[in-house]
């Protein structure tokens, strides 16, 4: 068993795919061109925003976002401590300060309620990031970034396709950065990203910078300091191949998303299953449970030796990140972020994923509560 296997999703859709990268060799355009402009437009209609901006990498989606938004020294960009390293690297590598706020213990999100007491003159932009496949509470996070008069840029790299009242991730910000890296719920076969806005001007900001800050009027005439961010035509193929069935996917994962839930929600007192948000719709990226009372290690370990994959995602929160020691954080000052780095545990889903090998993993954990472990 794998925790995530990605060739029954290929072998489904592989003649369209094939089709597609023969496309692209056929016109010898492979960066750029009708391929990356139409999967653009097709990102930014699935989303719900003018404008899509198609790039090497969520990693640059977020640092982009940042540069167009001219933030760097002195300033300061509020996130939170318990999700990928991307996130911050990027607000660091502007020259600006991450600013942590602690995680909701329920969604492991940001907690919104907690962002205007780290607000101060310095602060100029929020990244929320939408952990696991549903989003943070972006009702709150608008009002106060509109109260403050900050920039918002979401991080969707885990939740494609999430919504809350018919508005999709990514929609509600100044931008919305996405990551096609290939585990992702719509996956390259490489890496890729998006930046989705309804700017024009930060738009046209982004796409100076992607591609060394060169005018798209006048060959090598450079206007800004830019950089290599431009994504390939086979992956933008590939892509508008996937977007097609990205709906159906995601439906697939919460169908196993709820049957993990019906087996394990009575199963202990220990197990924590999934939390979704009244009104939200969650894509399950991953599907992380909470293991209490100091069982988490215990099972992982259980379940691995007998032949089930999990995952921890995060097992340190990114104020004790030692990359991060600079910022003088220390142990303790985010409590529900630090906890859950201690109890989660995310478990194998994908659209291919059998119910037998549900009900494998399942068994096997019932076996570690049964032996009284």
């Amino acid at each position: 068993m794998k925790f995530l296997d990605l060739k029954p999703q290929y072998e489904s859709i592989k003649s369209e795919i094939d089709n597609a990268i023969k496309k692209v060799l056929d016109s010898s355009i492979f960066i750029g061109g009708p391929e990356v402009e139409s999967f653009e437009k097709e990102i930014a209609n699935y989303c719900g925003t003018k404008f899509a901006i198609g790039l090497n990498s969520g990693t640059d989606a977020l640092y982009l976002s940042l540069k167009a938004l001219g933030i760097g020294f002195g300033d300061e960009v509020i996130t939170t401590p318990f999700t990928f390293i991307a996130t911050v690297e990027v607000i660091a590598s502007c020259g600006a300060n991450p600013v942590f706020v602690d995680i909701d213990p329920k969604t492991f999100n940001i907690d919104a309620k907690k962002i205007e007491e780290k607000i101060t003159k310095k602060t100029k932009a929020i990244i929320p990031v939408h952990i696991f496949g549903q989003m943070a509470n972006m009702d709150e996070v608008m009002k106060i970034a509109k109260n403050n008069n900050l920039y918002v840029i979401e991080d969707v790299a885990q939740a494609i396709g999430s919504e809350v009242k018919g508005k999709m991730a990514g929609s509600f910000g100044d931008f919305g950065c996405f990551s096609f890296f290939p585990s992702k719920n719509l996956g390259a076969y490489g890496d890729g990203g998006m930046i989705v806005t309804n700017n024009e001007e930060i738009a046209d900001k982004v796409k100076l910078l992607r591609n060394h800050g060169s005018s798209p009027n006048e060959k090598y005439l450079n206007l800004v300091l830019g950089g290599n961010s431009r994504l390939d035509s086979i992956q933008a193929a590939i892509l508008r191949v996937k977007l097609k069935y990205l709906n159906e996917w995601n439906q697939k994962r919460k169908e196993k998303a709820d049957y993990y839930t019906s087996k394990l929600g009575e199963l202990d007192e220990s197990i924590i299953c999934p939390f979704i948000e009244e009104g939200y719709s969650h894509v399950f990226h991953q599907y992380t449970i909470r293991v209490e009372n100091g069982k988490r290690d215990k099972l992982k370990l259980f379940l691995v030796e007998n032949g089930v994959p999990v995952m921890v995602y995060y097992s340190i929160p990114l104020h004790l990140q030692p990359v991060m020691k600079y910022l003088g954080y220390k142990k303790g000052d985010f409590f529900e972020a630090e906890k859950a780095s201690e109890e989660v545990m995310s478990l194998p889903i994908y659209p291919e994923l059998k119910k037998e090998e549900q009900d494998f993993i399942f068994d096997k954990i019932e076996e570690f509560y049964e032996q009284g472990r």
